[in-house]
């Protein structure tokens, strides 16, 4: 009850502050759909298509599957966007349902830049669902709702999020893990040339200054793929870091695992002998946390022309690695054409490394510690899009 009235209230300011035509929903609440024929294809098909996404914070909200899996296929749309213009885009404006520290939030809820305090001070004590339940909290209750709208609708219009691939809803990852008492550590590393050692001939276009710089994705997206491989980590509730392989000294390669690692290789790192021998020397070893993952552009030319050379190199250089893991890792191995497909296949490879550095790390474990363990609403969608929990 007290939910869907919050959402007519924002739709009716966010109405009156757009020019959306009349009889045209200003947003979309998930419950409206939750059961029925086809429920998960119409969320789908609005997380790939709203403006904006309302999550409304409460500890129910962050232990709901379901709330995961929508904040995960909606922030996927945001990290493509950043990817392709360089830009961040701001896109989910979240609220205080029921107060929450910070160091009870997911690590994508906890690194939101939202100033609450403009809101006013007892939505800030109190959550939205303290002002609503509340006759005595009106006045506040609607300078809250009426200054959320104001965010929502500026968000719309300062970030223009493409429309996206209909989500395959029931296969998504969750943007909130499994339960866990602590951080969850993944580290990206990156085996590719700079624009200084490129092999003779080589378009400088992909590289920059440092391999963390390389772009393979070039020019669909304007922004280096470590970074954007971060996102896509870090909205799966891990700590993601990134580094080069070309900085990682021999003692470091071969301590024991620490944490679970993606290895992103380029294939025209390994043009260079000494590239070969590195690269050589690190697959000798069995590392099944580790998972390589080959990015490759089907738009580069001279990457199709040399394809079926660098691949037999590779595969001479790393075959434990090329055969290494689930078949999500194997696949990422051979090739990923595309950043679309690059981020579809991203979370099983994710998934597979941190469940084999859970089996390894135990035999290994850094200076005595004990291991990490790694674990497994409300939303409105404002097409401006609203999400909730399961229950109100």
């Amino acid at each position: 009850m007290w939910v869907e009235r919050l959402f007519r209230d924002l739709c009716g300011h966010v109405m009156a502050m757009t020019d959306l035509p009349a009889g045209v929903p200003a947003g979309f609440m998930d419950r409206e759909i939750r059961t029925g024929e086809g429920w998960s294809e119409r969320l789908g098909e609005v997380l790939g298509t709203c403006r904006v996404f309302v999550p409304l914070f409460s500890p129910r909200y962050f232990t709901s599957e379901t709330c995961g899996k929508e904040w995960y296929a909606f922030a996927q749309r945001a990290i493509y966007h950043q990817a392709k213009s360089n830009r961040p885009a701001e896109a989910i404006v979240p609220v205080q349902w029921v107060p929450m520290p910070p160091e009870q939030l997911p690590g994508p809820a906890e690194r939101l830049q939202f100033n609450h305090r403009a809101m006013g001070d007892r939505y800030v004590t109190d959550g939205l669902y303290g002002l609503i339940k509340l006759r005595i909290f009106a006045e506040e209750y609607e300078r809250a709702v009426y200054e959320l709208a104001k965010r929502i609708v500026s968000a719309a219009d300062a970030t223009r999020l493409a429309p996206g691939s209909p989500v395959d809803y029931r296969h998504a990852p969750s943007a909130f893990g499994r339960p866990s008492g602590g951080a969850r550590p993944m580290h990206v590393t990156v085996a590719a040339p700079t624009r200084h050692d490129l092999p003779d001939g080589r378009a400088s276009d992909y590289y920059g200054t440092q391999s963390q710089d390389w772009n393979p994705y070039y020019p669909d997206s304007a922004r280096p793929l470590a970074y954007v491989a971060q996102d896509l980590v870090r909205s799966l509730n891990y700590q993601a870091t990134v580094s080069s392989f070309d900085h990682e000294t021999q003692s470091q390669l071969s301590r024991p695992p620490t944490r679970p690692e993606l290895l992103l290789v380029d294939r025209w790192a390994l043009e260079d002998e000494e590239w070969r021998q590195r690269l050589a020397a690190f697959d000798a070893e069995p590392r099944p946390w580790v998972s390589v993952v080959v990015p490759w552009n089907r738009n580069d030319p001279q990457s199709r022309v040399a394809e079926a050379e660098l691949v037999q190199r590779l595969e001479r250089t790393m075959p434990r690695q090329m055969r290494q893991g689930r078949a999500a890792c194997r696949a990422a191995a051979r090739g990923v054409p595309s950043m679309e497909a690059f981020g579809q296949l991203l979370p099983e490879v994710v998934e597979s490394v941190a469940q084999e550095y859970l089996r390894h790390a135990e035999a290994f474990p850094p200076g005595g510690a004990r291991r990490t363990e790694y674990p497994g609403s409300r939303t409105y969608h404002i097409p401006l899009s609203v999400e909730e929990g399961e229950d109100s």
